[in-house]
């Protein structure tokens, strides 16, 4: 590496704080990167998981579906469906981790039963609405953390580019500048003292 710098002591200081601050920079973004990386994995395993519960629920809400079609016919099921009275609100929130905000995504859902009379209703129909809200609230987390998952991989790309340029151009670059400076403020140390000794040999000569 080609170092373009006057080697003087005032450089020397300049250097040594520039590398040490680098230094420093370097510790933490590489401690940022391991914890959002610790992060990055966990929330993988969470996706995951909640994709596996979404895409159950969502087998078993469609198998009762069908039931209750069998049952009592497509057409008297959508009848049923206009007189079901549910609403959803949902409540977003941030938390921050290492400067990223993850979103909190609450889901709250207001009823109104009895929907309808029981007489000559399948007790599928029950069964259809407690298990599409439980797919609803499934689907709200698996949501929040897929979104929380984006903006850490983002992040991580981020801190990952930095600590790279940090080992690969910056500390290489105030490192050989430290040892460059040092090296000849040590040469010009010693053609001083030599010519010095040079001079006094000459004089007493």
């Amino acid at each position: 590496m080609r170092i373009n710098i006057a080697a003087t002591k005032t450089n020397l200081l300049k250097s040594k704080k520039l590398l040490s601050l680098t230094q420093e920079g370097h510790a933490l973004l590489d401690e940022k990167r391991k914890i959002l990386v610790n992060e990055l994995n966990s929330v993988v395993h969470i996706v995951d998981r909640l994709q596996r519960k979404v895409d159950i629920a969502m087998q078993e809400a469609y198998g009762l579906v069908d039931k209750t079609v069998v049952i009592m016919g497509r057409k008297r099921l959508e009848e049923l469906s206009f007189s079901i009275d549910i609403k959803t609100r949902l409540a977003i929130s941030e938390r921050k981790v290492m400067g990223v905000s993850l979103p909190i995504i609450n889901m709250n859902v207001r009823e109104n039963p009895p929907y309808y009379s029981t007489y000559e209703v399948s007790f599928y129909v029950d069964e259809v609405i407690v298990k599409f809200k439980e797919v609803l609230k499934l689907i709200t987390q698996l949501a929040e953390k897929k979104i929380a998952l984006i903006r850490i991989a983002k992040e991580v790309q981020k801190t990952i580019r930095k600590v790279n340029a940090l080992e690969k151009i910056y500390l290489p670059f105030y490192e050989t500048s430290v040892k460059y400076i040092n090296d000849r403020l040590d040469e010009d140390s010693r053609e001083a003292f030599s010519m010095l000794k040079l001079i006094k040999e000459r004089i007493k000569g």
